[in-house]
């Protein structure tokens, strides 16, 4: 009786101990997840997480910009802001910092509106900040872009004297070398109030228009990879 006792124990602990084997070999280390090795973490499936790197942008790179807004230098003011796009991706260390289409702003710095008979107009532009898509909005500087009308001097000049020849030559049919003097004057008169009304000739830059401007210090973007 004693004997048969300790087998059936005997037998009761082997069946427990092979139990608990199974068990074991069918759980997995507490520290593994899904689609990762216990040793090293990594994905199985060879997916990377993205990460966030700092990107510098050095002073002298060109940034092509795509107007949004029109600019005439008879209606904009002075300190008018403007906006626009990338027309070219900006890349840096082999990197895109930013795509096409990424959104710019910028200032009006100088305007002058065409003045009549000999002032021409003048306008300058400046980026004041980038945003890339997706991203946040960094401030920026830039060199200027500017641009000069032409002068109405010379064309001025030929319509003037151009209507002091028409009135000299009708005074002279109508009044001798008298008239000629008299029809000289007057035509020259009528000739400045023409220039005077047609000599304006503004700069407009409409949207679509693309300019090209160049850090003028360099720029830290946080540019995901």
């Amino acid at each position: 009786m004693h004997r048969k006792t300790q087998f059936a124990a005997l037998m009761s602990l082997a069946i427990v101990l092979v139990l608990a084997g199974c068990q074991s070999s069918n759980q997995q280390p507490e520290n593994a997840t899904p689609g990762t090795t216990a040793a090293g973490g990594a994905k199985s499936g060879g997916v990377r997480e993205s990460r966030e790197v700092k990107v510098t942008v050095p002073a002298g790179t060109t940034l092509s910009v795509r107007l949004s807004d029109s600019i005439d230098t008879g209606k904009t003011p002075e300190g008018a802001s403007f906006e626009g796009t990338l027309a070219a991706a900006l890349v840096a260390e082999g990197v895109e910092v930013a795509p096409v289409g990424s959104k710019v702003t910028g200032k009006v710095t100088n305007v002058v509106s065409s003045g009549r008979l000999n002032r021409p107009a003048e306008l300058t532009l400046v980026l004041t900040s980038l945003t890339p898509t997706g991203a946040d909005k960094v401030d920026i500087s830039t060199s200027a872009w500017s641009t000069k009308g032409e002068s109405h001097k010379k064309r001025n000049i030929e319509m003037i004297w151009g209507g002091a020849g028409a009135g000299a030559l009708i005074g002279a049919l109508t009044g001798g070398k008298k008239g000629a003097a008299i029809g000289g004057a007057v035509g020259a008169g009528a000739g400045t109030g023409v220039a005077a009304a047609t000599g304006k000739k503004e700069i407009v830059v409409t949207p679509e228009t693309k300019l090209a401007f160049s850090l003028s210090a360099p720029v830290t973007f946080t540019v995901k990879k």
